[in-house]
C-alpha cells in the first residue's frame, strides 16, 4: 500500500467508509481489513482510546539475554535512521524502546506508545505490535492503515519471537517511525531480527542439553537407584549375544516409553514388553549441570534374554551407538540416518555459538525444535575404544518440558491421523459434522460444537457468513451429559463481539485462552454464559470451517476438565482438524446438491398420482438408494377398452444422468402406448430408441464423457384386459413378475426373459394369462430382491414368503415387503408397483355381431338404444347412436370380414367397432363440394377421445364418452 495512495485520501475515505458498515474489500489490505473488523468487532473507537499502564513489566532473564545481542545490533544500525525499536511482552505490553530521535520519542509518548503502555490490537487498534500477536506473524502497518486516529502518523512492523522448543510467542519486536520516514524493508528487517532471537534460544536450550550430558557423565554409575532383579535374573548388557539386537520395532517402543517417563514428573520406573519374550526396565534420574542446570536422564535394562545390542555398550568399557543424539549429543560431520559408532569419550564438543549458528542455518530460519532422542542403532566399529562404564544404560537425556512437548507432538499426530480415518466416512452433511465432535471429544476439547448455515445442510452453496447469518448447531460432542451450551438443532445468532462471529467475518481461527476475561463471548448471553463458566468451562478457540475460498460454518472448541488453557499449538492442531471436516463437508454439500438434484429432476419425471382407471386398485413405492438417485420407473397408463399397461424399468447408473436417460424412456413408453401397440412390439420399439440413444441418434458421440452412452436398460410390461381378465406380460431383461392369487399362492410367472433395451437383434416373447378377479400383480426393480450381501434367488424367495398372505390390500402389500426386504442402507434404488385386478362384469358389457349388410345398421342404433335406456344413459342415446351408426356404417363400406359393436359402461361410456381390415381410418377436412369424408370428423366432434389398435384378427375403432 503506498504512502501516496493515503495521501489522495483513499484510504482515509476507505475507513470512514468502513465504520459506516461498507464493503471495502477492494480498497484494503486483506490483514489490515481483518485487524479493522477484530477492532470493530471489540468496540473500539478510532478516535478514543483507554490505555491502560503497567509498571515494572519485564521478560525473562533468559530470553533477555538470548535477545540482547539482537537488539544492541540492530538499534546500532538504525542509529541514522528515525526510529525506534520496541520489545513487548507475549500480551503486546512494551518492556523496551530503544533508538529513535527526540521527536519521535517524543510524538510516541504522547500516543502512550511507550514502556508499561499496552499496545494490543484490542486496546489501540490495528498497529505493528497487536496485530502481529493477533495474526501470529510478521505484519507491516503504514499510516491510515492504523485503526486509531493518533497511530496515524507513524509506521511501524512487528513479529513475534516464538520460544523454537514450544513455539510459543515469548514477545513482539516492533520497529516504528514517522509515515514519511516508512519503507517496506522495515518489515523485512524485524522478521531476521526476531529469527536471530529464536535462533539464539536455541543455541541455549542446546548448550544446556551439553552441560547436562556431562554432569550424567561425570557422576559415573551408580546401580543403587535400580530396584532388586528377581533371582536368576541376569541383566543383559547391550549388545550380548551375537543376533539378539533388537528390532526397530522394540526401539521405538523404548523411545515412546522414555518420552512418556521424562514427561512423566511422578514416575521413576516403567517396564516395557519387548519380543522374543523380554522385557526392558527403565529408570528415570534427575541430574544437574555445573551451573545449575536441571534435568531428565532415563537409563535401560533388557532382562528376560541378550540385550538391546545397538542401543548401548557392545562389550565392557565400549560403546556401539550412533554418532549423534538428536538436539542432545552432536557430533559433525555423520548422519542420523547411517549413524557410526563413536565413543563418548571422543565426541567433539559443540562449536561456538556463532560459529554453529551459521553451520546450522540458525541465522535464517527457525530449525526443528530438538526432542529427546533414543540413541538408534549403527554398525558395530571394528575396533571399539574404551569409554567410561556409566554410559552403557543411557538410553534418553532431555528436559521434562521437552519430554512432554515430545509426547504431546506425537499424541496430536496420533489425533490427525484418527481424524483422516475417522472424518468423511460417509457423505451425509449433519454426519460429518458429527464425526468432527466425535474425533475432537475428549481428546483435544471437553466439549465441541458445529455450527453451519441450513444453506449447507441443504446442499447449497452458503453465501456469505456474518454476525447477522443464522446458524444451526448440527452436532455436538461433550464429556458431560447435558452441556449448558445450545443443544443439537438450535438456531444460533451470533453476536458480532463473539470470537465465532469474528472467525466467521475474517476467515481465521480465534483463541480465548481465559472465557472469563472475554468480554466479547459472554456478550452472546451473559446469564447463560455466567453458567457455563460456573459448570467449569475455561478455554475455547474458533475455527471457521473453509474449503475451496467458501466458508461452511464454525467449530468450537471448549476446555473445561483440562486445567490448561488452550495455547498456540492447540490453535494450529485444532485449525489442521477444521481443515480436514471442512473439505469432507463441503464434499458432503456437493453430493447433497447433486443428489437432492437428481431425486428432484427424478420424481418430476414419476407419476405424481394415481391415473384414472379402474381395472386395477393400485399401490407403489420408489426409494432412491443412499448411493444417489438411480434410474428405476414405473408407470399405470390406462389404454382402450378400459384395459390398463403396468411398466417397471431400470436404467443402470445413478444420477442426473440415470435419472435424465430414465424420464426419455417413460416418455417414449407413453407415446407407444399411445399408438396402442401389443406389449412385444411396444418393447421392440423401445429396444431400438434405447439404441439410438446409446450411439447418439445419429450425432457423432464424444466417447470420452464418462455420461456418453446409456450402458444398460431393463423393462418389464404387461397390459391387464378387465372384461376377459387376461393379461399379456413380455420382459427385457426384468426379474420376474410375481403374482398372488386371491387365495395368498404366490406363483412367479414363467417369462421369456429377453435381452436387456438396447442390444437389439433379438425378438421379445409375450406370455398370456387368465387372472382371477383380486389376483395381485407384483412388479419391482432388482434393488428389491439383490445386493452385494445377497444373490438374487435367496431374495425371490423371501419375497415370496413375504407375498403369501391373502388378506392383504396393494397399500399393505407395499408396506410388508419393503420392511422385510428392504435392507437399512439400500445401495441401489427400488421401485415397486402392486396392482389388484378387477373385473367388468357381463352387465356393464354389452357385444352384436353384425354381418357385413347395410341393412344392419339400423338394427344396430336399436339396439344401441335399448342397452343406454337400460343403463339409464338415456341422455347419451342420440350421440352414441350417431357413432356407432357411423362407425358401423364405415366397417360394412371399407373393410372386410364378420363387423362386431360393444359398449363398455366403465368411468366413460365406451364404443368399439372391429372389423377383420388392418386398414385404419384417418381423419380428413371434407372440402365444400364432397359428398362423403365427413363421419371421422363427426365422430371426433361428438366423443372425448377417439382411436384405433390393432388385433391378430384386424382392428378395433374405439370412442370414449363422459358419463353424465
Amino acid at each position: 500500500m503506498s504512502v501516496t495512495w493515503d495521501d489522495i485520501g483513499g484510504l482515509v475515505d476507505a475507513h470512514e467508509r468502513f465504520l459506516t458498515g461498507a464493503r471495502v474489500d477492494a480498497d484494503v489490505r486483506g490483514a489490515v481489513l481483518d485487524s479493522w473488523k477484530r477492532c470493530r468487532s471489540v468496540g473500539l473507537e478510532p478516535d478514543r482510546l483507554l490505555v491502560p499502564y503497567a509498571p515494572g513489566l519485564a521478560l525473562d532473564d533468559t530470553f533477555l539475554r538470548a535477545a540482547e545481542p539482537v537488539l544492541q545490533r540492530l538499534t546500532g544500525s538504525l542509529s541514522e535512521v528515525g526510529m525506534t525499536v520496541a520489545l513487548c511482552d507475549s500480551q503486546g505490553r512494551m518492556v523496551q524502546r530503544l533508538g529513535g530521535d527526540r521527536l519521535l520519542r517524543g510524538r510516541l509518548d504522547d500516543v502512550r506508545f511507550a514502556p508499561g503502555f499496552d499496545a494490543s490490537e484490542q486496546v489501540v487498534g490495528t498497529n505493528g505490535v497487536g496485530t502481529a500477536l493477533a495474526e501470529r506473524g510478521p505484519v507491516y502497518v503504514v499510516g491510515r492503515e492504523h485503526f486509531a486516529d493518533c497511530l496515524q502518523p507513524f509506521a511501524c512492523a512487528g513479529a513475534p519471537v516464538r520460544n523454537p522448543l514450544s513455539g510459543h510467542i515469548e514477545a513482539v519486536l516492533d520497529l516504528t517511525c514517522l509515515r514519511d520516514d516508512s519503507d517496506p524493508l522495515m518489515l523485512r528487517l524485524v522478521r531476521e531480527a526476531a529469527r536471530d532471537i529464536e535462533a539464539r534460544l536455541l543455541e541455549q536450550a542446546t548448550q544446556r542439553e551439553q552441560a547436562l550430558l556431562a554432569a550424567y557423565r561425570r557422576a559415573g554409575r551408580d546401580a543403587d537407584g535400580w530396584p532388586p532383579q528377581p533371582a536368576g535374573t541376569r541383566p543383559g548388557r547391550y549388545g550380548e549375544g551375537a543376533g539378539a539386537r533388537l528390532g526397530r520395532i522394540d526401539l521405538a517402543v523404548l523411545r515412546e516409553k522414555a518420552e512418556e517417563l521424562i514427561a512423566a514428573p511422578h514416575r521413576t520406573l516403567d517396564e516395557v514388553m519387548l519380543s522374543g519374550g523380554r522385557s526392558a526396565l527403565l529408570l528415570r534420574r534427575q541430574v544437574r549441570g555445573a551451573a545449575g542446570e536441571t534435568g531428565v536422564v532415563v537409563e535401560a535394562r533388557i532382562l528376560g534374554g541378550a540385550g538391546v545390542g545397538p542401543v548401548g555398550l557392545a562389550g565392557p568399557g565400549t560403546v556401539d551407538r550412533p554418532a549423534v543424539v538428536a538436539g542432545v549429543v552432536p557430533v559433525p560431520g555423520f548422519a542420523t540416518e547411517a549413524a557410526v559408532a563413536v565413543p563418548i569419550s571422543k565426541i567433539t564438543p559443540p562449536p561456538p555459538p556463532k560459529k554453529r549458528a551459521a553451520a546450522t542455518g540458525l541465522s535464517g530460519s527457525p530449525t526443528s525444535p530438538p526432542l529427546p532422542t533414543l540413541l538408534l542403532p549403527s554398525p558395530q566399529p571394528s575396533a571399539p575404544e574404551p569409554v567410561p562404564v556409566p554410559d552403557d544404560r543411557l538410553l534418553l537425556l532431555g528436559d521434562p518440558g521437552v519430554g512432554r512437548l515430545a509426547v504431546l507432538a506425537r499424541r496430536r499426530l496420533e489425533l490427525l491421523h484418527e481424524a483422516g480415518i475417522r472424518i468423511g466416512t460417509t457423505l451425509d452433511v449433519a454426519r460429518t459434522a458429527e464425526e468432527l465432535a466425535e474425533v475432537a471429544v475428549p481428546r483435544f476439547a471437553d466439549f465441541a460444537s458445529v455450527d453451519l448455515p441450513d444453506p449447507v445442510l441443504h446442499g447449497e452453496e452458503p453465501g456469505p457468513l456474518g454476525a447477522d447469518t443464522p446458524l444451526r448447531r448440527v452436532a455436538v460432542g461433550s464429556v458431560r451429559e447435558e452441556p449448558d451450551l445450545y443443544g443439537v438443532g438450535d438456531q444460533v445468532g451470533y453476536v458480532p463481539s463473539t470470537p465465532q462471529s469474528r472467525s466467521l467475518e475474517t476467515g481465521r481461527a480465534v483463541l480465548e485462552p481465559v472465557l472469563a476475561e472475554a468480554g466479547g463471548w459472554l456478550a452472546q448471553d451473559p446469564a447463560r454464559l455466567a453458567r457455563v463458566l460456573t459448570a467449569g468451562i475455561h478455554s475455547l478457540i474458533t475455527v471457521p470451517l473453509r474449503a475451496r475460498g467458501t466458508t461452511l460454518g464454525v467449530v468450537s472448541f471448549y476446555r473445561s476438565g483440562h486445567p490448561a488453557p488452550f495455547e498456540e499449538d492447540d490453535l494450529s492442531l485444532a485449525q489442521e482438524l477444521a481443515g480436514r471436516a471442512a473439505i469432507c463437508i463441503d464434499n458432503a454439500r456437493r453430493y447433497t446438491r447433486e443428489h437432492n438434484t437428481a431425486l428432484a429432476l427424478q420424481r418430476s419425471l414419476l407419476p405424481k398420482g394415481r391415473p384414472e382407471q379402474s381395472a386395477v386398485e393400485v399401490a407403489y413405492r420408489y426409494l432412491p438408494a443412499q448411493a444417489g438417485v438411480g434410474g428405476d420407473w414405473f408407470d399405470v397408463i390406462p389404454l382402450s377398452g378400459a384395459r390398463v399397461a403396468l411398466v417397471v424399468g431400470d436404467v443402470v447408473g445413478h444420477g442426473l444422468h440415470a435419472a435424465a436417460t430414465m424420464g426419455r424412456l417413460r416418455t417414449a413408453v407413453h407415446n407407444f402406448c399411445s399408438l396402442d401397440l401389443p406389449p412385444d412390439e411396444l418393447l421392440t420399439h423401445l429396444d431400438d430408441l434405447v439404441g439410438r440413444l446409446d450411439r447418439g441418434e445419429g450425432w457423432a458421440v464424444d466417447s470420452s464423457q464418462a455420461d456418453s452412452g446409456i450402458v444398460g436398460a431393463t423393462c418389464l410390461y404387461a397390459v391387464y384386459d378387465p372384461v376377459s381378465r387376461r393379461c399379456a406380460l413380455t420382459r427385457a431383461g426384468h426379474p420376474l413378475p410375481a403374482v398372488v392369487g386371491p387365495d395368498g399362492t404366490v406363483e412367479f410367472v414363467d417369462l421369456p426373459s429377453g435381452q436387456p433395451l438396447g442390444l437389439g437383434g433379438m425378438p421379445f416373447e409375450t406370455v398370456e394369462l387368465e387372472l382371477a378377479e383380486g389376483s395381485q400383480l407384483v412388479l419391482y426393480t432388482d434393488g428389491l430382491i439383490e445386493d452385494r450381501h445377497q444373490d438374487i434367488d435367496a431374495g425371490l424367495e423371501r419375497l415370496r414368503t413375504v407375498l403369501a398372505r391373502a388378506d392383504r390390500s396393494p397399500e399393505e402389500t407395499c408396506e410388508a415387503v419393503l420392511d422385510a426386504l428392504l435392507p437399512a442402507r439400500p445401495s441401489d434404488d427400488v421401485a415397486l408397483l402392486v396392482a389388484r385386478t378387477r373385473a367388468l362384469g357381463p352387465e356393464r358389457v354389452a357385444q352384436w355381431e353384425l354381418p357385413s349388410d347395410p341393412a344392419v345398421v339400423s338394427r344396430s342404433r336399436a339396439a344401441v338404444t335399448e342397452q343406454l335406456a337400460a343403463w339409464g344413459l338415456d341422455e347419451l342415446s342420440f350421440t352414441v347412436e350417431l357413432v356407432a351408426s357411423e362407425l358401423v356404417t364405415n366397417a360394412i363400406r371399407h373393410a372386410t370380414g364378420p363387423v362386431q359393436l360393444r359398449l363398455l359402461r366403465d368411468r366413460a361410456l365406451i364404443c368399439e367397432v372391429s372389423d377383420g381390415s388392418g386398414t385404419s381410418p384417418r381423419l380428413r377436412r371434407a372440402r365444400t363440394e364432397d359428398e362423403g369424408g365427413r363421419g371421422l370428423f363427426l365422430v371426433a366432434q361428438l366423443t372425448e377421445r377417439w382411436g384405433t389398435r390393432y388385433t391378430p384378427d384386424g382392428k378395433v375403432i374405439w370412442t370414449e364418452l363422459p358419463l353424465p
